[in-house]
């Protein structure tokens, strides 16, 4: 299996010097990223909307060792809800975060998170729009859900992210699947021991299908995170079954995989948001992007062969 390799590989050091030198990395990264700047982000998100489409926003970068750098996050985020402001796009651009990102793996880093991601939700939420707490590894979801529930006491809109691959994700969903609650879910695309979470992709569908019927079932607004046609087609029936309407869950999928899907959900009328990231510190997002499909990666080797 690649993908553990992959993932093992998104922290190394020595891979990250390697993958950025390599001469075929702008070309498949381009295909991830949508830009570096969010002056190169702001025409996508013109371009995705009109297509029927909406967006949830990444600024990318989760290794931040000094409060410096997580302060730099937060007014990264900060920039970014001015330009959205201009476009009056309202919910249909949103955000997503990692906690990391913001401080979290510091020392004091829970308190340092919450102080900075607030003023962003707030800023958010003075545009019309929203932030969904993305979620990382497992260590870091206790702090990340209790960030979350700390900010839906003033910004109930605020979503989250859980991840079907762990096994405590059917207890989390249960709790989460509350009226005005918004949840995402996902595979997880985190290297996890097996002491917590599924390592087979057999599993690991069964366990999203399982959570999927919690979230359908519940009170709150799912967001299906998945490029699976089968787990597409399984969340339309659910949907179906729980009389849940076309504007009350919405399909998410990333910038640069299955384009033409997103644009055929829209068209039947689901609610269909491309999650779409930008910036310079790249390399751990796209790492995980390599290892989640294996033609990813051979694409990537074929363009630094080519490149080469």
């Amino acid at each position: 299996m690649l993908g553990p390799v992959i993932l093992a590989a998104s922290r190394s050091d020595k891979m990250r010097r390697f993958v950025s030198a390599a001469p075929g990395t702008k070309q498949v990264v381009s295909r991830f990223i949508a830009g570096e700047t969010v002056e190169q982000v702001i025409p996508i998100v013109k371009e995705t909307v009109a297509k029927g489409l909406e967006v949830t926003l990444d600024v990318v970068g989760e290794d931040i060792t000094t409060r410096e750098q997580a302060y730099a996050a937060r007014d990264a985020y900060m920039e970014l809800i001015e330009h959205l402001e201009d476009l009056g796009l309202g919910a249909k651009a949103e955000m997503s975060v990692k906690l990391s990102m913001f401080g979290q793996s510091l020392e004091g880093g829970h308190e340092l998170a919450l102080s900075n991601i607030r003023p962003v939700v707030e800023a958010a939420a003075s545009i019309g729009t929203t932030v969904t707490l993305d979620a990382e590894d497992h260590t870091t979801l206790d702090s990340m859900f209790a960030i979350h529930e700390e900010l839906r006491k003033d910004y109930p809109q605020t979503g989250c992210v859980i991840q079907a691959y762990l096994f405590r994700t059917e207890d989390d969903a249960r709790r989460l699947a509350e009226a005005g609650s918004r949840v995402r879910l996902v595979k997880g695309a985190y290297k996890e021991p097996a002491t917590v979470a599924y390592q087979s992709k057999a599993e690991i569908d069964k366990a999203y299908v399982r959570i999927l019927k919690i979230l359908m079932e519940g009170e709150g607004y799912p967001m299906i995170g998945s490029h699976d046609p089968r787990l597409i087609a399984v969340t339309q029936e659910l949907a179906r079954r729980a009389g849940r309407k076309l504007d009350e869950y919405e399909f998410q999928m990333l910038y640069g995989i299955r384009s033409d899907e997103h644009v055929r959900l829209a068209a039947e009328g689901h609610r269909m948001r491309v999650y779409t990231a930008y910036g310079t510190d790249w390399y751990g997002y796209f790492m995980r992007r390599l290892a989640e499909k294996p033609a990813n990666l051979l694409f990537f080797v074929r363009s630094m062969i080519t490149k080469g």
